[in-house]
């Protein structure tokens, strides 16, 4: 019997204006890498590596690769913490953790086309790196980020 199990991402991107009115949405594929997948396994055998609680966003465009431990051009003081984290469970053999993150006025401002989740506030554990199209962030939006991360 063969059985493999896969990690696979999806993220959204909703931009508000200083109103709350939707600027911007996305729907983006995102990578699991090398890194993010030694840190599920250990997680496994009880290694006390911290939980997932912090997205960074950037301003590299540089695709996605399985090697990469960070972002390429992470926007100053953009590393946010969680709003929330919930494990996903379905009656079929998918499982999901979804992350949200709310960036608000002020904070990953600029024109964004990369992001990833980390278990710190600097440094830590990259999870998950995902590259898009240009996203501008203006000084007064706010941004939040749905992040769901599936084991099938």
């Amino acid at each position: 019997m063969e059985e493999l199990i896969k990690a696979t991402g999806k993220v959204k991107i909703v931009v508000h204006d200083e109103n709350g009115v939707v600027k911007e949405e996305r729907n983006i594929d995102n990578l699991v890498v090398t890194v993010g997948k030694a840190y599920i396994t250990s997680r496994m055998i009880g290694t006390s590596s911290g939980v997932m609680s912090h997205m960074e966003v950037g301003t590299d465009n540089t695709s996605a690769a399985a090697g990469q431990t960070a972002l390429i051009a992470a926007v100053a003081s953009s590393r946010t913490s969680l709003t929330s984290s919930t494990q996903v469970t379905s009656s079929t053999a998918d499982d999901s953790v979804q992350y949200v993150c709310t960036f608000p006025a002020g904070t990953g401002t600029g024109a964004l086309v990369e992001a990833g989740i980390f278990n710190a506030s600097s440094s830590g554990t990259m999870l998950c790196r995902t590259v898009f199209s240009v996203v501008n962030k203006g000084a007064s939006d706010a941004m939040t980020i749905t992040w769901t991360v599936t084991l099938s």
